[in-house]
Parts: C-alpha cells; sequence; structure tokens
C-alpha cells in the first residue's frame, strides 16, 4: 500500500482540500490531448476557449459550469446509415471526449457558439463589488468626573507629583 504525500498534508492546511482536488483536476486534463483548443483573450475582460470538434453538431455537445469548472463533453451516435457503410480506411473517428477547465473566481460563461466545426465558449471576467467600509475611530469611554481615560491618569500622575 502506497502512500500519498502532498503539500496539504500538513496540520496547518486545514480546510484547504478543494486546492488539492483543484491540483489533481489540473493535472488530468493536461495529459488529455483531444479535441485541440486555442483560449484567447478577446478584450480586457473577455475571454474565448475554442475548441476543434469538426463532425459533431450542437445535439452531440454539452456545455456545463459547476463548482468553477468548465467542462465540454462530446458524443457522437452512430446513425444506422453509418452502420452500414464500408470502410477502406476510417481516419476520421467518431470518439467521445470530455475537456474540463478551472475558472477563477469571478469568471462566468456568457455562452457557446458552433462555427464551421468549432466550439466557441465565450466568458468574461466580473470585477468584485469592494467591501471595504470606513471604521470610525472612537475616543475612549468616559471616566470619572467627565474626564477621558487619558486625562484621568494625567490627572492622578500630576497628584502624584504634587504629594
Amino acid at each position: 500500500m502506497t502512500s500519498r504525500l502532498t503539500v496539504f498534508d500538513s496540520p496547518l492546511f486545514l480546510g484547504f482540500d478543494h486546492f488539492e482536488r483543484t491540483f489533481d483536476r489540473l493535472k488530468k486534463t493536461a495529459t488529455e490531448g483531444y479535441p485541440p483548443y486555442n483560449i484567447e483573450q478577446i478584450s480586457e475582460t473577455a475571454l474565448r476557449i475554442t475548441l476543434a470538434v469538426a463532425g459533431f453538431t450542437m445535439d452531440d455537445l454539452d456545455v456545463q459550469v459547476e463548482n468553477n469548472q468548465l467542462t465540454i463533453r462530446g458524443h457522437q451516435n452512430e446513425s444506422e446509415e453509418d452502420a452500414q457503410k464500408v470502410y477502406l480506411h476510417r481516419g476520421i473517428a467518431a470518439r467521445q471526449f470530455q475537456r474540463s477547465f478551472v475558472l477563477a473566481d469571478g469568471i462566468i460563461v456568457d455562452g457557446a457558439y458552433l462555427d464551421n466545426g468549432l466550439l466557441h465558449i465565450d466568458m468574461r471576467r466580473i470585477e468584485p463589488e469592494s467591501n471595504a467600509r470606513k471604521i470610525t475611530i472612537k475616543s475612549p469611554a468616559k471616566v470619572t468626573n467627565g474626564h477621558s481615560l487619558k486625562q484621568a491618569i494625567d490627572v492622578e500622575t500630576k497628584e502624584d507629583v504634587q504629594s
């Protein structure tokens, strides 16, 4: 039995399991080669992922976002017409695929469209609202005889010096 050691095994990293799962997903998706894809920056806040999905129709493709993970699946059903064909060479395979991308916080998917065998998925980065707020600094609570704490200390110090 082999035990798996990770950076997050330390007791100082409690609650960071989701980072470990994200790294595992990234490792797994890095080895996938099909279908090929491009990632473009369209503007300062807009991104586009383009996948080469020649031979797939809109009904064969599924695009989902769940827990900051974008997943694209392709599945072609062999029709009766294709089943009756006799191929001398079949280089265009109707293969299934699943391609996943981990999205950063603040990235939302606007939509997807299929054009000439390319699946385009448009995304944009939303700017988070600022949670900054001004904290007022209050003076210390009033102590004896309407004096503040600092004034009371100064009065006590003066009395000690005079006596």
